[in-house]
């Protein structure tokens, strides 16, 4: 069967899974003989065979098949072993079989494909105890990373820091590794002398000076611990940078739209994404990202088209099902949580489907579930969006004093956020004697951000609520010169209609409408405005009309479907 199995390394080195698999049966089955020769045929046949199986995503038929190579490959003498050329490679495929090196059966690499499978099957601890078992001088730089992630799954952060560290040493372009030891506080300067001990190019032996090829690439690790220590701007500043340097590059593209994202930039983080999308109409990461700032602003006609373009590109992706949650939150809320559970089971690691899980059990009066959801996402990055969420979370259920806990500590983590601060500013605000502190943080915020749009209509509101109708009423003019945005047009109308000024409210209504026309607030603040305008009590119900529009939007709806 020698013929046999080379010919199967050739099928999987072709990538024909399928074919190989069922050759695969054949080889597992032949009746070879029972010496220690035909024994090492039957551990390379079951090798290759799990090879197929897991090339074909069958994980656990292919966990089987390593384990019996691996029991076989016990019960035969080593010399027996040396003579037989070995199928097994890092790549999870068989060599070629025009391959002239006869390497004996390596017990560490199907060692590593025992864990892939593992890992693939979500049995996290069982993978990290068959990595464990491989010695740290025969690890690959491939297995180096996977150890570093499942240390990082089993919240073992200083062993998956040395095993990232020792990628980085190997070879200074594992962004996964980048990306992972700044999350986990490791400095540029550290990173600077990780990569001095990296080889240079042509394999040259480390030197005391860093490539100057490799410039960028510092650039980039510095850009990384900026954002991992919450200093926004300063990541920002340096993927522009780079972006000079490397035009169209979709990754920094995406990666400047992600933080725009999380520090409310939403117009910037629209305009980046699409730039993203125009170089590359085919790209999956962050479009859950874009989906979100869509559905926030709302722009449900691009929205449509971006769902149905990702549904063509791959149904299966988290981000494929996020963004579909974000899609049917305006229908039926109940229905974008199941996709957003979905995303989480196909990714349980996805931390854009925490946000949007605990988002959604916060719309559906279920604050208790969403604070789960926000401590999962912060278990994996915190960022704003999640102190966001559990600030809202606890004062959903009345727990005042672990909102202000939360929101102090993203102060802390966050010192040069105005974000931050307003968070604080709205836990005081919550209580008549806490006015006179939220007044002070939500100033502190404008302040560090001048433009900041969302304290300042906190800022009003605070006065309205103390009845300073006039400094509101000052505050967002002042505002409205400089930045066209219709929620200041929409707090405008709100003070103007509590004040009585009724036609003032109507032409900022309008005009928050010419800003943005699918803005729902505006429209029903305007339908309730020309009720009043009539003499018409706003808040008297009126059944048989709630009714008849009831049944247009069912048939809106059941169009939309169709």
């Amino acid at each position: 069967m020698e013929a046999a199995r080379e010919s199967m390394a050739a099928l999987l080195d072709a990538g024909l899974f399928a074919s190989a698999q069922t050759l695969g049966c054949f080889l597992v089955s032949s009746a070879g003989s029972s010496n220690d020769a035909g024994m090492s045929m039957k551990v390379e046949s079951l090798v290759l065979h799990g090879d197929a199986l897991y090339g074909e995503k069958e994980f656990r038929r292919a966990l089987n098949a390593y384990k019996q190579a691996m029991q076989y490959s016990r019960s035969i003498p080593r010399q027996a072993i040396s003579n037989v050329r070995s199928s097994v490679s890092t790549t999870g495929r068989s060599p070629s079989p025009n391959s002239s090196n006869l390497l004996s059966f390596n017990e560490n690499e199907v060692k590593f494909k025992i864990a892939l499978c593992h890992s693939a099957l979500c049995e996290h601890r069982e993978a990290l105890q068959e990595m464990e078992g491989i010695p740290s001088k025969v690890r690959t730089l491939k297995m180096n990373l996977m150890l570093g992630k499942l240390y990082r799954i089993s919240r073992n952060s200083r062993s998956a820091a040395v095993c990232y560290k020792e990628c980085l040493r190997q070879c200074p372009y594992v962004f996964e590794a980048i990306t992972a030891l700044a999350e986990m506080g490791l400095s540029a300067k550290e990173f600077s002398l990780l990569f001095l001990q990296a080889p240079n190019r042509g394999g040259k032996l480390p030197s005391d000076s860093v490539d100057p090829q490799r410039w960028w690439n510092q650039r980039y690790v510095e850009a990384q611990c900026c954002i991992a220590s919450h200093d926004y701007k300063g990541g920002l500043d340096i993927y522009l940078e780079l972006m000079q340097r490397f035009p169209n590059n979709v990754h920094i593209l995406l990666e400047i739209a992600k933080v725009e994202a999380i520090i409310g930039r939403n117009d910037e983080a629209i305009m980046n994404f699409e730039k993203a999308r125009l170089i590359d109409p085919n790209i999956m990461t962050y479009m859950d990202e874009y989906a979100i700032l869509l559905k926030t602003k709302p722009d449900y006609t691009k929205l449509n088209k971006l769902v149905h373009d990702m549904l063509h590109i791959d149904p299966a992706r988290p981000e494929t099902c996020v963004a579909l949650a974000a899609m049917w939150e305006r229908k039926d809320e109940r229905k974008a949580l199941t996709f957003a559970e979905k995303s989480l089971r196909v990714d349980d690691r996805h931390i854009t489907g925490y946000i949007m899980k605990g988002n959604l059990h916060l719309s559906l009066n279920r604050p208790d579930l969403a604070v789960t959801d926000f401590r999962g996402a912060q278990e994996l990055r915190a960022d704003l969006r999640s102190y966001q969420g559990l600030v809202r979370a606890y004062l959903a259920l009345a727990k005042c004093k672990e909102a202000l806990f939360t929101a102090r500590e993203a102060m802390k983590v966050m010192h040069q956020s105005a974000k931050a601060l307003k968070l604080v500013g709205d836990v005081h605000a919550i209580s008549s004697s806490g006015r006179e502190k939220a007044r002070k943080f939500y100033e502190s915020a404008i302040r560090l951000e001048p433009g900041f749009i969302g304290a300042a209509l906190a800022l009003a509101d605070l006065h309205v609520a103390e009845g300073r109708n006039r400094e509101a009423l000052m505050l967002l003019e002042r505002y409205l010169r400089q930045w066209a945005n219709d929620s200041l047009h929409i707090k405008l109308a709100q003070v103007f209609a509590a004040t009585n000024m009724l036609s003032d409210a109507l032409s900022h209504y309008q005009s928050a409408l010419r800003i943005n026309p699918q803005n729902e607030a505006a429209k029903k603040g305007l339908e309730r405005l020309e009720k009043q305008m009539k003499g018409v009590d706003p808040d008297a119900p009126e059944e048989d009309e709630d009714n008849e529009a009831d049944d247009i939007d069912a048939d809106q709806d059941d169009a939309e479907l169709l």
